[in-house]
């Protein structure tokens, strides 16, 4: 199939389960095919943060360990919901697994509900009903799935130009989200930012300032 030449603003979220290495692989490849034809994407386990890397930063400064983790994974909230209103304009959401992952459902609710096209992909057959998967699910993507990674470029670009709906706009958010991609953005910048490379520290720091009780970055065992 030929490169589709996106336009250059279209940057695409990747959802689906994470919890093994095939369904990384799996992920990884859906977000490299899509790169291969002209698409920029989000991939939350390869562009985001890694939790046990940031978790055990938090809990060596005195944290204990299940209240790292609360304010962590609220980090990680607040960058994917930033992710999918702000930074990407459609998603690519995988169905796959005994039942579909939960987390990608509901980043597919949201990018749904703020009017952005989703295009399922799916050749696991464990969680269909009579042969069909659950239409609560699969309504938004207009009752459609593909069922071969190589085919899901070109019908993200037919979702993109049948497209009717208009996006929500951001002074239509909910404060809560609002807040959220407010937090998401300051996240972002740093992850971006090419002083830091990967300097997990830092990011412990970012973390810790917007996301933690105290909302500070010097605690101490």
């Amino acid at each position: 199939m030929s490169r589709l030449n996106p336009d250059d603003h279209s940057c695409v979220y990747c959802a689906g389960p994470l919890f093994c290495q095939s369904e990384r692989d799996e992920m990884t490849a859906i977000a490299d095919l899509l790169v291969d034809h002209g698409y920029r994407v989000y991939l939350p386990h390869r562009d985001g943060m890694e939790f046990r890397l940031i978790h055990e930063i938090l809990t060596g400064r005195g944290w204990e360990g299940p209240d790292a983790a609360q304010f962590l994974h609220a980090a990680i909230f607040a960058l994917d919901v930033y992710q999918l209103a702000v930074e990407c304009d459609c998603m690519v959401w995988n169905l796959n697994g005994r039942v579909p992952d939960e987390g990608a459902v509901s980043e597919a609710a949201m990018a749904w509900t703020l009017g952005k096209p989703v295009v399922a992909y799916q050749d696991d057959v464990r969680s269909l009903i009579a042969g069909r998967v659950n239409p609560l699910l699969v309504g938004m993507t207009d009752f459609q799935t593909v069922d071969e990674i190589g085919e899901l470029p070109h019908a993200l670009l037919l979702a993109r130009t049948r497209q009717t709906q208009p996006v929500l706009e951001q002074s239509q958010y909910s404060e809560r989200m609002k807040l959220a991609c407010a937090d998401g953005a300051q996240l972002w910048s740093a992850l971006c930012d090419e002083h830091v490379d990967g300097d997990n520290e830092f990011i412990a720091d970012v973390v810790a300032r917007l996301f933690s009780p105290e909302k500070t970055t010097t605690l101490q065992a």
